[in-house]
């Protein structure tokens, strides 16, 4: 059964410039970089195209300039598309009309940016709450489920703390469950961890690992660090200069790069982190395993384990059937870079 589709960008564009969707029109949406240069015209969303499915972490990345916050905020209309579609369950964002778009935004669609923007005058509890005081709900009810939020996120005795007696992580918490607050279908996050420590952002990486492992939301995550987008995503857009240059999961992107930027860009990521079991996995032939290994965890995940046993571990999918085994040599192999 395939998934849902619950965000749909199609054929989208944003030009800075004057007259941008005349000119579009004009060049039948098909513009030459150099065409768009001579118009004066900057693209910082060309012809973008992505399907997000209900329930996945899609990861939106690429370095600083190649448009991922700005087809972002394209995909909320905080920034209005030159032309395209953005399918929203199925309705087509670009004719709703701004107040309705507005209530869009207050009542299922969650938003997490780099920088905390709490308010200062408000105490965690209050700053959680906020949302639901703009929806106009009565102040026993949102300050229940604002403490749910707060007790989610790990800050249960800091409800009464204002954001300056708070760390840089704790603040971030205060960030995403004010976003949670309002029980979002759609949730957002640009690189809501970028300005923190690393050790820090190694916990908030966790957390929200948790947090989706229980909530199941549908969120489109950007980030510039590959290594951050392979520990959270189950599928990555790579952009450059305005354009989506390949989607796929981590392991495809690694393992078949579109292009030469794309395999620059993955190039100095070791392949047991982004290999799943399934993807090495033999036929299951023996008939005696030192365990059971599950076939989505990467390489990196079970080389302890299996590298330690001179039997094969059995492979094993979500409803527990063995499926394949994998042995101590394929992990040696992938280990030290050889193709298995």
């Amino acid at each position: 059964m395939n998934p849902e589709v619950k965000l749909s960008c199609k054929d989208v564009w944003k030009l800075f410039g004057p007259d941008g969707k005349n000119f579009l029109e004009k060049h039948q949406f098909k513009p030459e970089d150099e065409t768009l240069d001579r118009a004066g015209l900057i693209g910082a969303v060309r012809d973008a195209n992505i399907d997000v499915y209900e329930g996945e972490i899609f990861v939106i990345m690429g370095l600083s300039g190649s448009g991922k916050s700005t087809l972002v905020r394209c995909l909320s209309r905080l920034v209005e598309p030159t032309s395209g579609q953005i399918l929203f369950n199925g309705e087509d964002l670009l004719h709703v009309p701004k107040a309705q778009m507005i209530e869009i935004r207050r009542h299922k669609m969650g938003m997490v940016f780099q920088h905390f923007a709490l308010l200062p005058h408000l105490n965690v509890l209050g700053n959680v709450a906020f949302p639901l005081e703009v929806q106009g709900i009565k102040r026993e009810l949102r300050e229940k489920r604002a403490m749910e939020m707060i007790e989610l996120v790990g800050l249960d005795g800091r409800e009464h703390n204002f954001p300056r007696e708070l760390s840089g992580g704790q603040q971030q918490r205060v960030g995403i469950a004010r976003s949670l607050a309002v029980e979002p279908e759609l949730w957002f996050l640009d690189e809501p961890f970028s300005a923190l420590d690393p050790l820090i952002r190694r916990e908030m990486q966790d957390e929200f690992i948790r947090l989706q492992n229980s909530l199941h939301k549908t969120i489109v995550f950007i980030t510039h660090d590959f290594d951050e987008a392979i520990r959270l995503a189950d599928r990555i857009a790579i952009m450059k200069d305005g354009r989506v240059i390949q989607v796929g999961t981590p392991e495809s992107l690694v393992l078949s790069p579109a292009d030469d930027y794309v395999a620059e860009f993955t190039h100095h990521i070791p392949r047991a982190k982004v290999l799943s079991v399934a993807s090495v996995m033999h036929k299951l032939e023996a008939t005696e395993f030192a365990g059971e290994v599950k076939h989505k965890q990467s390489i990196e995940e079970v080389a302890l384990q299996v590298k330690a046993s001179s039997l094969p571990f059995a492979v094993i999918n979500d409803r527990g059937e063995r499926i394949g085994q994998i042995d101590r040599e394929t992990v040696f192999t992938i280990l030290a870079g050889q193709t298995t």
